[in-house]
């Protein structure tokens, strides 16, 4: 058997990516632009959750939206409808963003006159996980159909957020969710994740979600 040399490439993938994440992080400070990184499984009502988002502050904040997809321009011609800045990035046959590829989105969307940038990530609950964007923070959308166990089953997605916002909380008669557990969960992976249930249909909740975002943004820009 001839000798050979083991490589742990995975790591030092992350370890570029993490550095440049940073130094991104340290442009979008200079500029005052707020990037807010918003993940979920397909089908939680990710689009529709942004949707709503945008009617409560874009005649508050100046927005731009880069709608990530394997493939199609389906949620990029459903955002600029609201009347703002919209951009559809194809990542490739890629489940995810990295910080590069979110820089790049950036340049297309011109943030020059963007408060707050938002990536509607690649619809899954595990790779997007585990590439840091460079955004200030991260937001991901628990809907109810998906069940009250899923931060155990992935618990690197909770983990990392910054605001945790179950949906579709007006099907919760229909279905066997346990929102007490559902917290519970989301507590054990992280102890200071905001939870904020909502449903982005009726309106109910964003509110909270809206005051969260707004301070954030208002923080980040002074």
């Amino acid at each position: 058997m001839g000798e050979f040399r083991i490589l742990e490439i995975k790591q030092s993938v992350f370890a570029d990516n993490d550095k440049r994440a940073d130094d991104l992080r340290k442009e979008l400070k200079e500029k005052k632009v707020f990037l807010l990184n918003l993940m979920s499984s397909p089908g939680s009502g990710k689009t529709t959750t942004l949707t709503r988002t945008i009617e409560e502050l874009k005649d508050k904040l100046r927005i731009g939206v880069m709608e990530a997809d394997i493939d199609s321009d389906v949620d990029a011609q459903t955002i600029s409808k609201l009347g703002v800045k919209a951009i559809q990035l194809h990542t490739g046959g890629m489940c995810h963003l990295d910080a590069d590829m979110t820089a790049q989105g950036l340049e297309g969307l011109e943030t020059g006159d963007v408060d707050l940038a938002i990536l509607e990530n690649v619809g899954n609950l595990v790779c997007p996980a585990e590439f840091d964007t460079g955004a200030v923070k991260n937001a991901m959308i628990l809907s109810v159909p998906e069940g009250h166990d899923k931060p155990l089953k992935y618990p690197l997605m909770f983990s990392i957020c910054d605001v945790v916002l179950i949906n579709k909380i007006d099907v919760l008669p229909y279905f066997d969710f346990d929102m007490e557990a559902c917290i519970k969960n989301v507590r054990m992976r992280n102890p200071n994740a905001k939870i904020i249930p909502i449903c982005a249909r009726t309106g109910e909740g964003i509110e909270e979600w809206i005051k969260w975002l707004e301070q954030e943004v208002k923080e980040w820009k002074s």
